[in-house]
């Protein structure tokens, strides 16, 4: 039978979003996952002429395993040979498919709790974009109905190849092969591992660049760690484990090990966009390529000769980089997620006075930003902290409603936009404090208006409230950027309890 994308979309839910498809494990029927492949494949077949080879690999989550093995019958049914890469981080078969020039798929949800899942495909070249996506939701697939049952699974689902370790062999020496094998050595990291696929890698490419390592709080249970919003309970956990134990820093990273958390020597974590500058600095990037929710210390650090504002989530962040190639000028982008992308080969000369190359991957890293500015704490003899206290004092934080449909939130932004309810809402809660006001009672003025992504609005008073529904999940996000730690925590909670009310 014939099947269009549109429809297969439409009927089940599942849905592209900010990184790949994305859904409901109950959704992602075995059906639905053959269907998504078996479109990518047609779709690279006709615009990137590749060979008929493609390679998978997934993260820890329980549904996993079963939706590689529909990847895989989509793969042979098409022709294709099917080589498996196995359990390892999104950017880690994102390299291969570069160096092999093949097309990869990452079955993964990332962050998002352990009832939903993904599917993110790379074409020959690279993360897929936009254009791509419309390319593939375009498709119509032929397909033998037969093969599943009245539930949409593979009647005889296949046995997933042998693991081919060149992937993760060639990731885990990208790193010591460009800093140098002593890159980090004398310094002691904690490596908070929870259900990261790439937590053993982490730990891997640590020792090989010489730090200490201490592993701690492995779990077999799929933990859902969102590095854009912070659960309290890996808060806690860091300032535990660095105040029994001493470590200069603590890495960890979200479900697919494409997104970073860094933490200083007393357990606090660094927002993603604030390890993105600091990366930048390190790896000495000219021009950077950032979405319009991170925080503004970037501009005011005047690190860089130029930057490009995008719209959230990689593949325009990509599109974003992309725009500022020119001559030999270093270009990198990085997201509040903390995912760092580099879009330009880069030389280093590293403490050895060897030059170095990396080279160029230009989707989402979580390993490259922590490994550079813990190199430049050894090498600058400082600690993380110093680096920070060198920053413009912009402190940036975010929330958000869970299980809040994405239509409903589309709406109340439509709302404020369409009625100017901006300045009115939030206006109340962005005046400085003085002994004339507590803040709450007077009314803030918009001074500007950003509709790249979302409702983005900044005030008189120089704080920001930036509302944006989630790309990848049902959740309505808010944003805030003051000049203070604890007045941007008093912001967001003012904006989070007056949003928790449109749920009536």
């Amino acid at each position: 039978m014939s099947v269009a994308m549109q429809d297969v979309m439409k009927q089940s839910g599942v849905a592209f979003g900010t990184s790949g498809a994305r859904g409901l494990v109950s959704a992602m029927t075995d059906r639905v996952c053959y269907v998504y492949a078996c479109s990518f494949i047609k779709y690279c077949e006709a615009s990137y002429k590749c060979e008929k080879n493609i390679a998978i690999a997934g993260d820890l989550r329980p549904s996993t395993g079963r939706i590689l093995q529909a990847l895989v019958k989509a793969g042979e049914d098409a022709g294709w040979k099917v080589t498996y890469c196995g359990r390892i981080p999104s950017p880690a078969i994102a390299l291969y498919g570069l160096d092999k020039k093949l097309p990869t798929i990452m079955v993964t949800g990332s962050h998002i709790p352990a009832d939903r899942n993904g599917i993110k495909f790379n074409h020959p070249n690279g993360e897929i974009t936009k254009a791509d996506e419309q390319g593939i939701v375009s498709q119509a697939v032929d397909f033998d109905e037969a093969l599943f049952d009245a539930a949409g699974m593979l009647k005889n689902a296949p046995e997933l190849p042998a693991v081919e370790t060149e992937a993760e062999e060639n990731y885990c020496k990208r790193y010591p092969e460009f800093f140098g094998e002593k890159a980090l050595q004398g310094l002691t990291i904690g490596v908070y591992q929870h259900s990261a696929v790439g937590r053993d890698i982490v730990v891997r490419v640590l020792e090989s660049l010489g730090a200490c390592v201490k592993p701690f709080a492995r779990s077999e249970v799929f933990i859902p760690v969102d590095t854009e919003a912070i659960r309290p309970e890996d808060e806690e956990l860091a300032r535990e484990f660095t105040h029994k134990d001493y470590v200069d820093a603590v890495f960890s990273t979200d479900g697919d090990s494409d997104r970073p958390l860094l933490a200083d020597d007393v357990g606090m974590w660094l927002r993603g966009d604030v390890l993105g500058i600091l990366a930048a600095q390190a790896l000495g990037i000219k021009r950077i390529a950032t979405p319009v929710s991170c925080n503004t210390s970037l501009e005011k650090s005047e690190s860089f000769e130029k930057i490009c504002r995008t719209r959230i989530g990689s593949p325009y962040v990509i599109a974003g980089m992309e725009s500022l190639v020119e001559g030999d000028a270093s270009v990198a982008g990085y997201e509040a997620n903390g995912g760092f992308l580099l879009q330009t080969d880069l030389k280093r000369t590293a403490y050895d006075g060897i030059t170095r190359t990396l080279k160029a991957l230009p989707t989402r890293d979580a390993l490259l930003p922590m490994i550079a500015v813990m190199v430049m704490v050894r090498e600058q003899k400082m600690c993380v902290v110093d680096l920070l206290r060198k920053l413009p004092k912009r402190f940036t934080v975010s929330d958000r409603l869970k299980e809040f449909p994405t239509d409903i939130s589309k709406a109340k932004l439509a709302e404020i936009k369409e009625k100017n309810l901006g300045e009115k809402l939030f206006g109340k809660f962005t005046a400085k404090p003085s002994k004339f006001n507590k803040g709450a009672a007077f009314q803030g003025k918009m001074v500007s208006l950003n509709e790249v992504d979302g409702y983005r609005m900044e005030f008189d008073s120089g704080d920001i409230v930036h509302l944006r529904p989630s790309g990848n999940a049902p959740e309505f996000r808010c944003y805030v950027e003051t000049e203070g730690k604890d007045r941007s925590a008093e912001l967001l909670a003012d904006c989070m309890k007056l949003m928790e009310g449109w749920r009536k």
